[in-house]
């Protein structure tokens, strides 16, 4: 369903390089999202984590949609320290897990509706019945697993539902395409991507304890859990992120980092 961007000028943008972020805080995010729900306006919201900034240097069609976001969220101590060295500080950590609950309260107290779509088979429903315990008012209105072959089927079914925010958790960068390509077609307001945050909603990933994530270390604690599957993505990726950080430092050291025209995807 066609719906009028709404692009929220009050928002400071900052450029990393050639990957967009707005400079925020949870209260002004979620006035955003209730903003779009309230006025009937479309709105992609995406995170952005050092993961996510590696796989933008190399995926251009990625980092286009990214860029094109209504609100882009900063997630993670990887990003922190990499605007630094483009000469800005972000106002919070917006980890996308921590960000979540406070947006199906914020959800919640509008009376508003939600579909959850990704993870694997029963994921979506599990963190369903855990968010009713947690939110008893939060109207989970449908629910879907990740691992489709046909997204029209997919977006039938969230169309019969008419759902105000669709929570779209199929990992980066195949959430942020999914909602780019598709968030037109849609009968809903706010689309959202949340990578793994239904794993943990639904209790099938355990999150580091709170003294761990108060240090910033619940990336050493994930990779404790699973050494295998994210090994690459830490112990690599966190250099690799240092060398992409320096090396567009240097390439787009001629922008002012407060440029908010849209970047060149080819760059």
């Amino acid at each position: 369903m066609d719906r009028q961007r709404w692009k929220n000028n009050k928002l400071e943008m900052m450029s990393m390089g050639n990957v967009n972020v707005h400079v925020t805080n949870s209260e002004e995010a979620l006035d955003h999202i209730e903003h779009s729900i309230r006025e009937n306006q479309s709105s992609q919201i995406f995170f952005i984590n050092a993961h996510c900034y590696n796989i933008a240097q190399k995926d251009e069609v990625y980092r286009r949609h990214l860029n094109e976001g209504d609100l882009i969220l900063n997630d993670g101590i990887g990003l922190s320290l990499g605007a630094t060295y483009f000469g800005f500080k972000f106002k919070e950590n917006l980890n996308g897990t921590d960000f979540m609950p406070k947006l199906l309260k914020r959800i919640a107290q509008m009376k508003g509706t939600v579909f959850l779509l990704g993870g694997e088979k029963g994921v979506a429903e599990a963190a369903a019945s855990q968010l009713k315990q947690a939110i008893p008012d939060i109207q989970i209105v449908g629910c879907l697993h990740g691992y489709f072959h046909d997204p029209q089927v997919v977006i039938r079914t969230i169309n019969e539902k008419n759902p105000d925010m669709v929570i779209v958790a199929m990992g980066t960068p195949y959430q942020e395409k999914f909602i780019a390509e598709f968030a037109s077609q849609l009968h809903t307001k706010v689309c959202i991507g949340v990578g793994a945050y239904l794993d943990f909603a639904s209790k099938k990933v355990k999150r580091a304890p709170t003294w761990v994530r108060k240090r910033k270390l619940e990336w050493v604690y994930r990779l404790w859990l699973e050494p295998k599957r994210l090994w690459r993505r830490y112990l690599i990726g966190n250099f690799l992120f240092l060398y992409y950080i320096m090396k567009n430092k240097w390439k787009y050291r001629h922008r002012n980092p407060l440029n908010k025209e849209s970047l060149d995807s080819n760059e």
